[in-house]
């Protein structure tokens, strides 16, 4: 039997997860690591952190199986959009500026003001947003002048674990496509956009294909992990692109659907294409030769959690969703705007809030619960809405994954919103799923990616839009008309 490691770094934790060549999950391990917010809307982490967890990680799964040695390939996945700046040496000059930190909206007025925002959105696929790598380097230009001077390579969290594994600089280009220094279109690095940014070519890794092997495990690092020297390891995929790979989203008309801590709508392309305001992002498919599109929501289940954990601590969220099952559709007239964090599809604004509007004394705790559930959908909505209606409005089905999607009433509620059958995904291990059936194509198991997860992705429920989805059409269109008129209430709030 032949094995294949998937490697996640995400933003809570260094997963391992072993699968054999049938897709079958062996054994799996987390070794969970802290952020930091030195500063307010600052988020950073260590990436020795990341490396001594994964090393930790890898060898808690390695002690499962028995046979390092048949381990086929390594794939990497891994939180977007980190940067990790290192000297010529390979040491760390900083801790790591992580996706969900917010300190650089100046950079980003004056990435779009140098390039222009039509032709950005034209070159990378996106809009300038705090999240993207490309702001967090001119921050560090501007900000710390000592630290950019000794730069001399750039990577991303998962390209440092590669790093780290087998001495290599390099990406993968879905990854790469978050930086907001990427040719979407050319699968490369934009020259236009390096030069009118300054920054020095080659601090950039060579980009590579998902599957494409980008180099071997180390004697240093199979010391250190346990793993045989001589392993390949692939390009692999940013979290999201793994994600979708590891549901079989991986041809245009499959649109998958993930409900985790944020909420994402992702659809296969065949042919690049961006949406015209940059309200969706467009980036290179862990699939060679294959784009997506993608409506982010910043905070899908992380509403619900904040929601348990502040009026119903250590609740199981079975019978707290349970509970709004029994409240009509548009919870009598209660909204829930899900922008606890901000929000970034259809809406890039750091300073969105969330907001209970409705509320009367006849709304009970359930009724606050569907409101939740509710809002969620509607958000998600909006993403989906932008891609019917865009280059890959084909949609054949729609599969949902995520720890959202083991709510039976949530999933009828998504259904009734989108108008839409929802068929789930029985696997459960996310991202580090899909980075080792990337780790399978580039190791010979398989002869494509679609291959990969036509043998391996099990499906579950299938979920059909029930008698109550017309009844959501005027509770969404008055959600959706909650943001333009709170927008300004936003601003205001922010400045207290």
């Amino acid at each position: 039997m032949r094995y294949l490691l998937g490697l996640d770094v995400s933003t809570t934790g260094s997963k391992a997860l072993l699968i054999d060549e049938t897709g079958a999950v062996v054994a799996s391990h987390t070794t969970p690591h802290d952020s930091s917010q030195p500063h307010p809307l600052w988020s950073e982490q260590s990436p020795a952190g990341w490396w001594s967890g994964m090393a930790a990680s890898i060898r808690a799964v390695l002690a499962k199986v028995g046979d390092p040695g048949a381990i086929q390939a390594i794939g990497l996945t891994g939180q977007m959009h980190g940067l990790v700046c290192l000297d010529a040496s390979g040491n760390v000059l900083r801790p790591a500026i992580l996706w969900n930190d917010q300190r650089t909206q100046a950079e980003c007025d004056e990435i779009t003001a140098t390039i222009g925002a039509r032709r950005l959105i034209e070159l990378t696929g996106n809009r300038a947003l705090t999240g993207f790598t490309a702001p967090k380097i001119l921050w560090v230009r501007a900000h710390e002048p000592e630290v950019y001077a000794r730069i001399a390579h750039i990577l991303l969290p998962k390209d440092y674990i590669r790093f780290k594994l087998t001495g290599e600089y390099a990406t993968d280009r879905a990854g790469a496509s978050g930086t907001l220094l990427l040719n979407v279109a050319r699968r490369d690095w934009s020259r236009e956009v390096v030069d009118a940014l300054d920054i020095p070519a080659e601090w950039l890794p060579p980009t590579h294909e998902g599957p494409q092997v980008t180099g071997e495990v180390s004697a240093a690092a199979a010391q250190e992990t346990g793993l045989r020297a001589g392993i390949p390891v692939v390009g692999g995929g940013g979290d999201q692109s793994a994600q979708a790979t590891g549901v079989g989203a991986v041809r245009p008309g499959i649109v998958a659907l993930t409900v985790g801590t944020s909420g994402v709508v992702f659809a296969p392309l065949a042919s690049y294409a961006y949406e015209p305001e940059g309200r969706l992002h467009a980036f290179c498919h862990a699939v060679p030769g294959q784009w997506h599109f993608m409506g982010v929501m910043l905070s899908a289940a992380g509403s619900l959690q904040w929601y348990r954990d502040t009026l119903r601590p250590g609740e199981d969220f079975g019978p707290l969703t349970g509970e709004a099952a029994d409240i009509p559709p548009g919870a009598e007239g209660l909204i829930f705007l899900p922008y606890l964090t901000g929000e970034r599809t259809p809406h890039p604004d750091p300073l969105a809030r969330g907001a209970f509007v409705g509320l009367t004394s006849r709304h009970t705790r359930p009724h606050l619960t569907r409101a939740v559930l509710e809002g969620v959908a509607f958000g998600l909505r909006d993403s989906f809405e932008l891609i019917k209606n865009s280059d890959a409005g084909r949609i054949d089905e729609v599969r949902i994954s995520g720890g959202g999607a083991r709510s039976a009433v949530w999933r009828q509620i998504f259904a009734d919103v989108f108008g839409v059958p929802l068929v789930v995904v029985k696997a459960l291990e996310g991202a580090a799923y899909g980075a080792a059936l990337l780790a399978g194509v580039g190791g010979g198991v398989w002869p494509d990616v679609p291959t990969a997860a036509e043998q391996t992705v099990e499906l579950g429920e299938r979920v059909e839009p029930g008698e109550h989805a017309g009844a959501y059409e005027a509770a969404y269109r008055l959600y959706r008309d909650l943001y333009p008129l709170l927008k300004p209430v936003f601003e205001r709030q922010a400045e207290l």
